[in-house]
């Protein structure tokens, strides 16, 4: 009969709920072993039903370590707006005893409760979002505080959020600190995460890389010296100097599988964290322990939070998308960037691993259905020849999907976008930033808004940002620098401005647009009309929720956000030398502004309301020290 410490550490990771229909429910979690599940349910503490996976077909990425997508369908569609109290147990093979989460993640049941529950709302009237999440970053975790915040609301269905968005940056693949990464080792041996072998740099494989000199703070110098790396190097391992924004901190960038599923368990779960010594430390350069110090006394706190993190994901239904740091740092920026990242094997082999972790992670349960079939096969053959040539051969694969977006069909509809793998390439110059989607996406994206009375999108970058900044990026990209400065914007390429906003004055463009977005590292939300006579011109919301855990340096962006003010005034002659000009574009001041201040800047997480008609009504950005709440009404400036 195992302990309760192995019955706790049995489940790695989860559960995470995905997504969560009247007729079938998604879930998310890790183990140690092949197990077998059931899932209990009760509506408001009615007679517990029971019911069993459709399908399931855990990918094992380890000796000790098996990823399971749970997908269950119930005998009836379960009710809508009510309390719906879950068990999700799963089979001792030796004993054939079921343990439930009681025994094994008494932390995910709120403060009060025995076990999680979760609310299948009639209306996505009420939604949390939120994106940029950085382990070592020096500010609370948005995703503890959403959890203190949902606690409050243990009693009332009504006031549960229909999902949690995240719209990005989930992890920092390619920005890990140290002591992270000494983690990351730990969890790959105790686990027996899979080794591989590695192309095109001065390691062989993942053993010689864990051993060697350059592990740590220096994974840049890994490159074979020679001249047609130099590219390479700048983009993905000196961490571009970007003069206006940060210093990106790419010297630890994850480069194997197993580093990436690490990297996942140990920002979900507490467990992983158990299995480890957290005082085990490398031999590093007096300047380098400095930063290895620092970093760890942040990340302590970081660990602190993960039972209520694990507690809000096993709550509410969450859907993600990628953006750059899921995967890399500028991923897809630019076409010179793609030429150069995916012609170079070792980088291909980097990028490719962080998307097939993405997949398993993240992907997959935003919508099953768009990867059985061919994606999955390949998963399955990986899994059983874990070899170089396998691997290859889904990393060649996963690169040329082109279903990663997603839709849902509650009301509002909501559209969740990727803007990272189908990009509009610049025809002038393979340096000049892509378009964040190209003609064909655009097109599929306006066939599937035509004729809706409202719409909640998800894109990753804001698809209305700040006017200075955006121009301080198109200056950069005049310059030859687009990579210095994240020249991630919408208005950046001349097709994909123009497509997206004719999107918008179409005439059967949904009455009411919301937009959610992050990236930015500070949160803002402007209203949007078209500067014409038409009396039933759409109303559109750029709503930005970021970072969940990151921030923007306070004193740039408060200059930044000052500036934007006078120079791009309603009356400002610069209005008409952007491609906006058309929208007349109102920004909302939050209730903790000091004069003149627009945006918003610190870690937490968004929260949205919206009445009958899809209009968004209350606005507020959730952080420790209470809620910050955009007046939802005409602003002059």
């Amino acid at each position: 009969m195992p302990n309760t410490t192995e019955q706790r550490q049995q489940i790695l990771a989860g559960p995470i709920l995905r997504r969560m229909e009247p007729g079938r429910l998604v879930i998310w979690l890790a183990s140690q072993s092949p197990l077998d599940f059931r899932l209990q349910l009760s509506v408001d503490h009615d007679e517990w039903q029971s019911v069993l996976p459709v399908t399931h077909h855990p990918v094992r990425v380890g000796e000790h370590c098996y990823l399971h997508l749970l997908s269950f369908t119930p005998a009836a569609p379960l009710p809508q707006d009510r309390f719906i109290e879950y068990d999700l147990q799963w089979l001792d093979g030796h004993t054939k005893d079921w343990h439930g989460l009681t025994e094994w993640a008494a932390d995910a049941a709120q403060p009060g409760q025995s076990l999680p529950r979760f609310v299948l709302r009639s209306r996505m009237d009420k939604l949390l979002h939120g994106s940029c999440r950085k382990p070592h970053h020096a500010s609370d975790d948005g995703m503890v505080t959403a959890a203190n915040w949902l606690a409050q609301r243990s009693e009332q269905p009504d006031q549960w959020p229909g999902a949690l968005l995240l719209s990005g940056d989930q992890v920092y693949v390619d920005d890990v600190a140290g002591p992270m990464l000494t983690a990351i080792h730990q969890l790959i041996n105790k686990l027996g995460l899979y080794p591989e072998t590695i192309e095109g740099a001065l390691v062989n494989n993942s053993k010689e890389l864990f051993d060697c000199e350059y592990n740590y703070y220096r994974r840049g110098e890994l490159l074979p010296d020679i001249e047609n790396n130099e590219s390479l190097q700048k983009r993905f391992f000196e961490g571009a100097r970007k003069p206006v924004f940060t210093s990106a901190n790419a010297d630890n960038h994850l480069v194997t599988f197993a580093e990436v599923i690490a990297m996942y368990l140990l920002v979900w779960s507490p467990v992983p964290w158990e299995m480890i010594d957290a005082d085990t430390r490398p031999a590093l350069s007096k300047e380098h322990n400095q930063r290895y110090e620092r970093e760890r006394r942040h990340l302590r706190a970081f660990v602190s939070g993960l039972g209520s993190v694990r507690q809000l994901l096993a709550q509410l239904p969450t859907l993600m998308i990628f953006d750059d740091h899921d995967i890399t740092d500028d991923w897809n920026l630019t076409a010179d960037w793609e030429q150069t990242a995916y012609g170079h094997p070792f980088s291909r082999r980097i990028i490719g691993n962080a998307l097939f972790a993405y997949l398993l992670c993240q992907g997959w349960g935003n919508n099953p259905d768009a990867f059985e079939g061919d994606t999955m096969d390949c998963v399955m053959r990986w899994c059983q020849t874990p070899q170089s040539s396998q691997q290859n051969a889904i990393i060649e694969h996963l690169l040329g999907l082109q279903c990663w977006h997603y839709s849902l069909d509650t009301s509002p509809k909501l559209l969740v976008l990727d803007t990272r793998t189908r990009r509009w390439r610049s025809e002038t110059n393979l340096r000049h930033p892509s378009g964040l989607m190209d003609w064909e996406a655009l097109s599929e994206l306006q066939n599937e808004i035509l004729n809706h009375e409202s719409i909640i999108m998800v894109s990753p970058a804001p698809v209305f940002g700040v006017k200075l900044i955006e121009a301080v990026q198109k200056v950069f990209t005049w310059l030859g620098k687009p990579l210095m400065v994240d020249a991630e914007n919408w208005m950046a390429h001349p097709g994909t401005a123009n497509v997206i906003l004719n999107i918008f004055r179409h005439a059967r463009t949904p009455r009411n647009y919301v937009i959610l977005s992050g990236d930015v590292h500070y949160s803002f939300v402007y209203g949007i009309r078209l500067r014409s006579s038409r009396t039933t011109s759409p109303h559109l919301w750029q709503i930005t929720s970021s970072g969940i855990k990151n921030c923007f340096p306070d004193r740039l962006l408060d200059t930044l956000d000052r500036l934007n003010r006078w120079l791009y005034a309603p009356r400002s002659p610069l209005n008409w030398f952007t491609r906006r000009r058309p929208l007349e574009i109102i920004p909302y001041r939050h209730s903790r502004a000091s004069r003149g201040e627009r945006l918003f800047n610190a870690s937490g997480m968004g929260y949205v309301e919206f009445d009958s008609e899809g209009k968004p009504v209350n606005v507020e950005q959730i952080t420790p020290t209470g809620s910050a709440c955009f007046k939802m009404e005409k602003t002059s400036g």
